[in-house]
C-alpha cells in the first residue's frame, strides 16, 4: 500500500493525506479525521491550521498525479501493460486477454467494469478505471507480488480526467464507438476525442489494435498497428457459424488459415475474442498456442449467461447502449424458434439521449418487452420511463417497474424455444435506488421463479 491517501478512512499511522475537492465531497473536511487516524502530513489547497506537516499548493488532483508520476510510473511502465477502450467489448476483451495470458502460464491483473483480479484475488471496483492513486497502488501491488502483465479497460472519463497519467502501454486496442456518456461528452465528437487520447499512453514500440469494421477504427490506425475486420485486415474472418452454444470461428492472419470454437455466442464477440488474441499474439505469443488454450476461456459473468427455464432460455447480459441492445436481440433472433422476450430499462443519472433509441430497439426487434427499473439512482424512475417510451411506436410492451416482478412476469410467458433475454445488468448484484445500494442479481431471480 502506498503511504499517500486520498480517503481519510484508509489513513494509517506516518501516511500522507491528499485533500482533494471532488464534484460531491471536499476532503478538506476529512483532515482533522485524517490526522486522528495518523496522517502526519497534509496536502491541501486551502490553508488550515492543523498539528502535522502540510503543504499548501494550488491544485491537489494535479499535485497528487505528478507525485505518482514522479515516483512511479517508471517502475509500472517496466511490466507490459495492455489498455482497451471502446464503447462495448472493453470487459470481455481485456477478460479474455487476462484469462489466456493466464493459461500462458503468465502473472497477470485484470483492472476493469467487473472489478480486479490477481491470482485468486478479486475485488470489486467503483469505477471501471479507478482513480489514479487506487490504480497506481493496485498495479505496484501486483508488481511486488509477482505480476508481469496488467490489463485494463480504459474507459473515455478516465482519459478525461488523466486517471492513467504516466502510464505506457505496450498494446492498445479500440473495439468500437456508439452512442453513450453524452451526459458527459455532449457530442459523439467529444466521445470519440476522448478515446483517442489512449493513443498518447502507446510506448514508442507498442502496437494498436483497431476494428476498422467501426466506422472510426481507422481513427485509431496510428503508429504501429494491426486491424481486424470481416473484410480486409491483418486478422480477418473468413467464415463463422454461430450455434446457440457456441461459435465456430475460421480466421486468417498472414496468409494462413485457422480454425477455432469459441466458448462464446453471437457475431460481436468474434470480434471481442480476435481482439483478444491479436492483444497476446502482438505481446509475443504464437497464435497457435493461443488457439490451444481457446477451449478453457470464456465470457465474463453476466455476459451472454445462458440458463435453461421450461421449454425455453433465459439469457443475462450486460447490454445497456442502443448498440449492444440491437445485437444482442438481433443475434439471438437468428436462432429463433420461438417468441423473443426482452426485459430491459435505462438507468437514472445518465444519458437520457439514448432512453428513446432503446426503447425503440427493444419494441421494434422483440415480439415482446418489459420495461423495468435499471438502477433509477436519484432520478424519478416514471421520468426515466417516460424518456424510454418516447422512441416507441409498436405496441408489443408492458411497464412493470418493479424488476422482480418484471422478471417474474417474463418467465410466466416463455412457452416452447422462447428465449428471454433480461439486459442492462449483467454481472451487477445490485439495485441503485436512490443514494442507496441493495443487492439484486438478475440470474438469482430467473433461478428462484424457475
Amino acid at each position: 500500500m502506498l503511504n499517500i491517501k486520498i480517503d481519510s478512512r484508509k489513513i494509517e499511522p506516518g501516511d500522507t493525506f491528499v485533500a482533494i475537492k471532488g464534484a460531491n465531497v471536499d476532503g478538506h473536511d476529512f483532515i482533522d479525521k485524517a490526522i486522528e487516524s495518523g496522517a502526519t502530513k497534509v496536502v491541501m489547497s486551502e490553508d488550515r491550521d492543523i498539528l502535522a506537516e502540510k503543504v499548501l499548493v494550488d491544485d491537489t488532483s494535479e499535485y497528487l498525479k505528478e507525485y505518482l508520476v514522479k515516483n512511479y510510473a517508471q517502475k509500472i511502465n517496466e511490466i507490459n501493460l495492455i489498455g482497451v477502450t471502446g464503447t462495448n467489448g472493453k470487459t470481455t476483451s481485456c477478460f479474455l486477454i487476462y484469462q489466456l495470458l493466464q493459461k500462458l502460464g503468465k502473472k497477470v491483473a485484470y483492472i476493469g467494469t467487473i472489478g480486479y483480479y490477481f491470482e485468486n484475488e478479486k475485488k470489486e471496483l467503483p469505477n471501471t478505471t479507478p482513480n489514479i492513486l487506487d490504480l497506481y497502488d493496485m498495479i505496484l501491488e501486483a508488481i511486488s507480488r509477482g505480476c508481469e502483465y496488467v490489463v485494463m479497460e480504459v474507459s473515455s472519463h478516465a482519459l478525461d480526467f488523466e486517471r492513467i497519467a504516466g502510464l505506457k502501454f505496450k498494446v492498445v486496442a479500440f473495439t468500437n464507438l456508439t452512442q453513450d456518456h453524452l451526459d458527459y461528452h455532449k457530442t459523439m465528437e467529444n466521445y470519440l476525442q476522448a478515446k483517442l487520447k489512449i493513443l498518447n499512453y502507446l510506448k514508442d514500440d507498442g502496437t494498436v489494435i483497431t476494428n476498422v469494421d467501426d466506422e472510426h477504427g481507422k481513427d485509431f490506425a496510428k503508429g504501429n498497428y494491426k486491424t481486424i475486420s470481416f473484410n480486409e485486415g491483418n486478422y480477418q474472418v473468413l467464415d463463422y457459424q454461430d450455434n446457440i452454444d457456441y461459435t465456430y470461428l475460421k480466421f486468417a492472419y498472414d496468409n494462413k488459415e485457422y480454425e477455432v470454437n469459441l466458448n462464446l455466442k453471437n457475431k460481436f464477440n468474434i470480434y471481442n475474442y480476435l481482439t483478444a488474441l491479436a492483444c497476446v499474439h502482438n505481446l509475443g505469443f504464437s497464435i497457435e498456442n493461443i488457439l490451444e488454450y481457446t477451449k478453457d476461456i470464456k465470457a465474463p459473468k453476466g455476459r451472454c449467461d445462458m440458463v435453461k427455464v421450461k421449454e425455453g432460455i433465459a439469457v443475462v447480459d450486460y447490454a445497456h447502449t442502443p448498440d449492444a441492445v440491437l445485437k444482442i436481440i438481433t443475434s439471438f433472433a437468428e436462432h429463433k424458434k420461438g417468441d423473443i422476450i426482452t426485459i430491459v430499462g435505462c438507468g437514472g443519472d445518465r444519458d437520457p439521449k439514448k432512453r428513446p433509441i432503446m426503447g425503440d430497439i427493444a419494441t421494434k426487434y422483440s415480439d415482446y418487452v418489459i420495461f423495468t427499473d435499471d438502477n433509477p439512482r436519484t432520478e424519478d424512475n416514471k421520468k426515466i420511463m417516460e424518456d424510454i417510451l418516447k422512441g416507441v411506436s409498436k405496441n408489443n410492451y408492458e411497464v412493470i417497474y418493479n424488476r422482480k416482478e418484471a422478471i417474474k412476469k417474463g418467465i410466466s410467458l416463455i412457452k416452447k424455444d422462447t428465449i428471454l433475454l433480461v439486459l442492462g445488468k449483467g454481472h451487477e448484484d445490485y439495485q441503485i435506488l436512490g443514494k442507496e445500494k441493495v443487492h439484486f442479481d438478475d440470474m438469482e431471480i430467473i433461478k428462484e421463479f424457475s
